[in-house]
């Protein structure tokens, strides 16, 4: 098991401390293809639970990466402006798009571990 969280909308965090780094969970890269360009937020941006916080374009579509969490931006991976393919290589890795201070620790009540998003996305396809 890892030790990954997972919302419903396909966004995965990791914790440490009260910095969440988040990314598009593998299932997400799938199946959107091939990642071509991601556009990250300001670092310093406030964003809310299911607001959105970037955007990734692939060869197929392009759509919305909501932040998991309330807080703020901290940093974001300037890498994948040059190398976005590094979202379907390595997409709980080197492929994660921006790291969020916690507002609301409580909001992690509600993300799902790996076993239960493998149970979410199993129903979906």
């Amino acid at each position: 098991m890892s030790d990954l969280k997972y919302s419903k909308e396909h966004e995965w965090i990791r914790l440490e401390d009260d910095i969440a780094t988040v990314g598009i969970s593998n299932f997400a890269q799938e199946q959107l293809g091939d990642v071509v360009f991601v556009e990250l937020p300001e670092v310093g941006k406030q964003v809310v639970q299911n607001g959105d916080a970037a955007v990734v374009e692939s060869v197929k579509a392009a759509s919305e990466v909501y932040a998991p969490l309330t807080g703020k931006i901290v940093e974001v991976n300037a890498a994948l402006e040059e190398d976005p393919e590094l979202v379907n290589q390595s997409p709980t890795g080197d492929g994660w798009f921006m790291k969020i201070r916690l507002s609301d620790a409580s909001q992690l009540d509600g993300m799902m571990d790996e076993a239960a998003y493998n149970d979410f996305t199993a129903s979906q396809s």
